[in-house]
């Protein structure tokens, strides 16, 4: 028990030890007082062409990586375009921020994308030259760093303990040296890699431009170096400094051996503190070395990360673009707020007095502070991807960009609502769930109403009141402006009661303005969704176009009264959906003749929903219709399989079907027998179905659903043929209804269930009654349905990976699992089946959508 609970240290002495010189840099900046007060002046005052150049080393920082990640690739022969390589380092880049193990973690992560521009099968191969990738990276700053601590410790200039560190580093340099070498060589090495890895040995011998490739990342690697040391040197420069290559060498060497021992956070805190402790230590202040460090921070690590954020926002489809802008809305939201509350810098407010009046800063305080707690508000509705809440986000950001600036010339904040104003505009796409118009309508009227009344009331009351309410005698402007302010809550420390009558006089009016906002809020923010309805003339046309060009087992339920109907109006077709929440949920994809005329229908569909302000997604979709779905940005997941039984193959000879053959035996010998109804069926039978199913649903504690099935409808079942195991007495055990299958030579069945009397193998008996039915009546293939989340051997992503550890490991799914069993028995073909949406943030309201569309 101890032995599982014990953790061994040496696993988490990077994340210790970075966690440990993060509290230490922490300890350090607060430790120096005023004097790092003066960093922020020391950067203000930086050489903007400096900057401009550092920017520039820094882009091109970002495409040696990006060459260094096409070389490792082309050495195993994989061709990986720049631009590819350029988001998959930006990526990795941001998320080994996170992980424990920093970059060389990363490398395990977004090869689903290599592998569709390559190919499925070269997984080992992408594995291995991220691989080299990292390798080589760690090797580069070995070999930089060597010369650089053997320079120290022989001039006496630095640092305890560096002959220990240069022979540590020597030692490592010919350990990897030597590794390589046999490697190379097919030595000891390549025979150990090739025991445990097989694929290598058939890889590289095909191989003969590895080692130039391999060449071309090792010298990218040492420009990527070059790089750093060049962005401290800019540093330097930016602040007028005395620059160094010497000190920008050595520095950079330091910085990044801490980064190669504690990745974790990538460095920070544990940068910022050592490069801060060796500029001191060559002559730098305090607020000049800080300063320097932020500014090489800035080049080296910040702005790579905001250009890995940008690659993820520039993924169609991607949750991303529904997450980030509805962060940064509630960032600047948070940020407004402590800016109105913290001083503001003395120097800005009295330039700023010299343009503007200071009731006019004073307002832009105020503004600011409102803003600020609207876009927190309003942030939680930019997630559900309302038009208008994206337009009020837009008019708060640009309030607070003018607030901002005008309050106390608060740059800082006001870049920041400027990038999210512009994050918000590229975005835009994703905010196209419509608003009620008559709703908006009367919520701005009445609240226009309740305005106009509240002024009267309030410019009346302030100027009529006596003076010992407020110990003010209120002139007719004075009036207008209190009741102004304390309708939009503005004034609530201005003007103190002197009485109790004075007191609920202004919360008359402060009540009246809350409900008044609330109310516009409500309405301009409340999504709308149509309202349609179909006659009878539309499910006949629906019914005809079904038979004419139906190719579906399920077709039959897309004329079901639960459904809505979109008919094509470019080409003869149509699609079968239903509304839940912001979607429209579609029954497989279009009925319509080809797939020409399946694209124009879906492209027609897309528009109508984005007009009607909803989201679609498309369930138990066929596997030949994705590449459709896919060249509309859609994605897709699998949800299970259908399984389709060859009735010229099936039999019940055979060892393997000796469980079945007892069974239906044992049945017949209790007196127990098929039968088979044609329609219209009598009255009586049905009684005995109804009770049959409502036992079953009870028994089992389940509900009807519908949307891709049917649910017990006298009235449909009156007009169907029914198969019932009996007993000699006519009482019924089970049943199962077939319905019209629009699959060429198929038949299929809709409900089958049995009462909790029912004895073992009933099911069984019913379907060997439908195969020997479909035989007699020339089908060929007989459909028993769904089997859900089966099928999903290797889980591609995480979607796919929760929904295969709920089909294997969670109870609440073993009734699928029994399911999938059941129709094994009868030998079918599997065929997928798949959920299509729109991006990944769909699939955390999809379980209930889908739900709420099979409730009847």
């Amino acid at each position: 028990m101890f032995k599982k609970l014990f953790i061994k240290p040496r696993l988490y002495l990077s994340e210790i030890t970075g966690v440990l010189l993060l509290i230490l840099a922490i300890y350090f900046i607060r430790s120096q007082g005023e004097e790092l007060r003066n960093v922020g002046n020391y950067i203000r005052s930086g050489n903007p062409l400096w900057i401009i150049t550092g920017i520039i080393i820094t882009a091109l920082y970002i495409c040696l990586q990006a060459l260094m990640y096409q070389a490792s690739f082309r050495a195993l022969q994989l061709k990986l375009s720049l631009w590819k390589s350029t988001v998959l380092f930006l990526k990795r880049n941001l998320i080994s921020i996170f992980l424990p193990g920093g970059s060389i973690t990363s490398l395990a992560f977004f090869t689903k994308d290599i592998q569709k521009e390559t190919s499925e099968e070269n997984r080992t191969r992408i594995h291995f030259a991220s691989t080299i990738y990292g390798f080589t990276g760690i090797v580069s700053i070995i070999i930089l760093s060597v010369p650089v601590l053997t320079y120290l410790a022989l001039s006496g200039d630095s640092w305890k303990k560096a002959n220990q560190a240069v022979a540590i580093i020597i030692f490592l340099l010919i350990l990897m040296l030597y590794v390589l070498t046999s490697f190379f060589r097919k030595g000891w090495v390549y025979r150990l890699l090739s025991r445990f890895i097989p694929k290598i040995s058939t890889e590289f011998k095909d191989h003969p431009d590895f080692k130039l490739w391999f060449s071309l990342v090792n010298i990218y690697a040492i420009l990527i170096d070059f790089a750093g040391v060049a962005h401290l040197y800019i540093a330097m420069l930016v602040m007028g400094a005395d620059a160094s290559w010497k000190i920008a060498l050595i520095g950079y060497v330091i910085a990044t051996l801490i980064l190669v021992i504690s990745p974790f956070l990538r460095g920070i805190g544990a940068i910022e503190f050592s490069l801060t402790v060796i500029l001191k230590h060559y002559g730098y202040s305090t607020s000049e070395a800080l300063a320097i460090t932020l500014i090489y921070r800035l080049f080296e690590f910040w702005l790579p990360v905001f250009a890995g954020i940008v690659s993820f926002i520039l993924r169609k489809g991607n949750m991303i673009l529904r997450v980030i802008p509805a962060l940064l809305l509630l960032g600047l939201g948070l940020i407004n707020i402590i800016s109105v509350l913290t001083p503001s810098l003395g120097y800005r407010v009295r330039l700023l007095k010299t343009f503007l009046p200071a009731d006019t800063i004073s307002a832009s305080n105020y503004l600011v502070f409102i803003a600020g707690l609207l876009l927190i508000i309003t942030s939680t509705f930019l997630f559900k991807g309302l038009k208008n809440a994206w337009r009020f986000s837009i008019l708060l950001c640009v309030l607070s960009l003018i607030g901002n600036i005008t309050k106390a010339f608060d740059y800082e904040e006001g870049i920041l609502a400027l990038i999210v104003l512009l994050v918000l505009w590229f975005t835009k796409k994703q905010y196209y769930i419509k608003h009620s118009i008559r709703l908006q309508t009367i919520g701005i009227e009445s609240s226009i109403l309740i305005f106009s009344g509240i002024i009267i009331y309030g410019v009346t009351g302030f100027y009529f009141l006596d003076k010992r309410h407020f110990g003010i005698d209120f002139h007719l402007l004075d009036s207008i402006k209190h009741t102004f302010y304390n309708f939009v809550l503005l004034d609530v420390k201005d003007l103190a009661p002197q009485t109790k009558f004075a007191s609920v006089f202004l919360s008359t009016i402060r009540i009246s303005g809350t409900l008044s906002l609330g109310l516009i809020f409500f309405t301009v923010l409340k999504p709308y969704f149509i309202s349609i309805e179909h006659d009878d003339e539309d499910f006949i046309k629906a019914e005809g176009l079904i038979k004419k060009l139906g190719s579906s087992p399920v077709d039959y339920f897309k004329t079901y009264e639960d459904k809505l109907l979109y008919f094509g109006k470019r080409r003869e077709g149509l699609i079968s959906y239903r509304m839940a929440g912001s979607f429209a949920v579609v029954l497989e994809q279009p009925v319509c003749a080809n797939r020409q005329d399946e694209m124009t229908l879906l492209e027609e569909f897309e528009e109508f929903c984005i007009e009607s302000g909803v989201r679609s997604a498309y369930y138990r979709v066929e596997e030949e219709s994705l590449r459709l779905f896919h060249s509309l940005g859609k994605k897709s997941l699998i949800i299970g399989q259908e399984a389709i039984v060859d009735l010229d193959k099936f039999t019940l000879e055979g060892k393997n079907k000796k469980s079945m053959r007892n069974g239906l035996n044992s049945l017949q010998k209790n007196g127990f027998k098929t039968n088979i109804y044609h329609a219209p069926i009598k009255d009586g039978l049905l009684q005995k179905l109804e009770y049959v199913s409502n036992d079953w649903l009870k028994s089992t504690n389940r509900e009807e659903i519908v949307f891709t099935q049917g649910m017990f409808d006298w009235e449909k079942l009156k007009n169907q043929t029914i198969i019932t195991v009996e007993n000699d007495d006519e009482q019924v055990f089970g049943f199962l209804n077939i319905i019209p299958d629009f699959a060429p030579n198929e038949a299929t069945y809709d409900l089958i269930r049995k009462s909790s009397e029912a004895p073992g193998g009933v099911n069984d008996a019913l379907i060997i009654a439908l195969i020997d039915y479909c035989r007699l009546n020339n089908y060929k293939y007989l459909n028993l349905g769904l089997a859900p989340l089966s099928g999903i051997d290797q889980a591609k992503d995480l979607p796919e990976k929760t929904l295969k550890f709920a089909y294997e490991k969670l109870q609440q799914f073993r009734h699928y699992r029994g399911l999938r069993d059941f129709k094994e028995k009868f030998l079918p073909a599997w065929q997928n089946k798949y959920l299509i949406y729109e991006n990944h943030y769909d699939l955390i309201s999809l379980p209930n959508v889908l739900n709420k569309v099979m409730k009847p």
